[in-house]
């Protein structure tokens, strides 16, 4: 729709959650195009869009114009003030599962070893097992996700250092993260709670509930309280992508809530 229509200050103004949730490989893209009609009329048609297998396929046409003033995109400061201090001392963070995800990353990306949790942290990280996300953004863009959906070490605290160093290194969707780039970070650290089964979609609610979409090996998962995704169909649409599920296929669903630390 923001396509068909020109509406490229839509286009460069898309929610980070909701462009990471979608799975999408052609945004940027895009986004050069709609710089390289800045400041100009443009004239957009759509020939045809289908969905099969989870991936859209669109064919449209942009036609340039003459000069104008209402459409310059460029002029536009998308980016968003961060949510933590980018001088703040881990060490004074009130959040102790932040802290010790964003220690984890400093240590790892300028000395390329492993922190061992300090002995000193909360007991619910030391002798609680979790499957826990660690979502990194910077000037509110995605800048790494990685997670586990249940407990794959022996405490959630382990399972905060691996997984951020994984999402700082490790997700393929991003170059791994230099030691310029770490005073920028903005830290959050999903807990997961054990999922439940569902027999359909009134038990959801993207708001409370993350869902987990299941096909035989094939598993999605998407986290709640995203930005841009509000209702139930949109939520499982998505993990379905994720997973790489038709809408036609037989699945499984199961919900869980999580504890968010930012």
């Amino acid at each position: 729709d923001i396509l068909s229509r020109g509406a490229f200050d839509e286009l460069l103004s898309l929610s980070p959650d909701l462009i990471e949730a979608a799975a999408q490989c052609g945004t940027k893209s895009f986004q050069m195009m709609a710089g390289a009609f800045d400041g100009r009329s443009v004239t957009a048609e759509l020939y045809s869009y289908e969905g099969p297998f989870g991936v859209g396929y669109g064919v449209l046409s942009f036609t340039p114009g003459g000069e104008n003033k209402g459409r310059h995109f460029l002029a536009t400061d998308l980016s968003q003030p961060a949510t933590q201090s980018s001088t703040a001392d881990v060490s004074t963070q009130v959040d102790p599962y932040i802290a010790l995800a964003r220690k984890t990353i400093e240590q790892y990306v300028r000395t390329g070893t492993k922190l061992d949790p300090p002995t000193t942290l909360p007991t619910d990280m030391t002798e609680v097992q979790a499957g826990v996300f660690v979502t990194i953004h910077k000037a509110g863009a995605l800048r790494g996700c990685i997670g586990t959906i249940g407990p794959t070490t022996n405490s959630i605290a382990e399972e905060i250092v691996q997984n951020a160093i994984s999402s700082a290194t490790r997700d393929p969707r991003f170059p791994a993260i230099t030691d310029a780039e770490l005073d920028d970070l903005e830290i959050s650290v999903d807990v997961l709670g054990a999922p439940e089964s569902i027999i359909d979609k009134t038990d959801l609610d993207p708001q409370r509930y993350g869902v987990i979409v299941t096909s035989g090996f094939r598993r999605g998962l998407l986290l709640p309280r995203l930005d841009g995704i509000d209702d139930v169909d949109n939520q499982i649409s998505i993990a379905l992508q994720k997973a790489g599920i038709r809408p036609n296929e037989s699945f499984d669903m199961e919900r869980f809530e999580v504890i968010r630390h930012e």
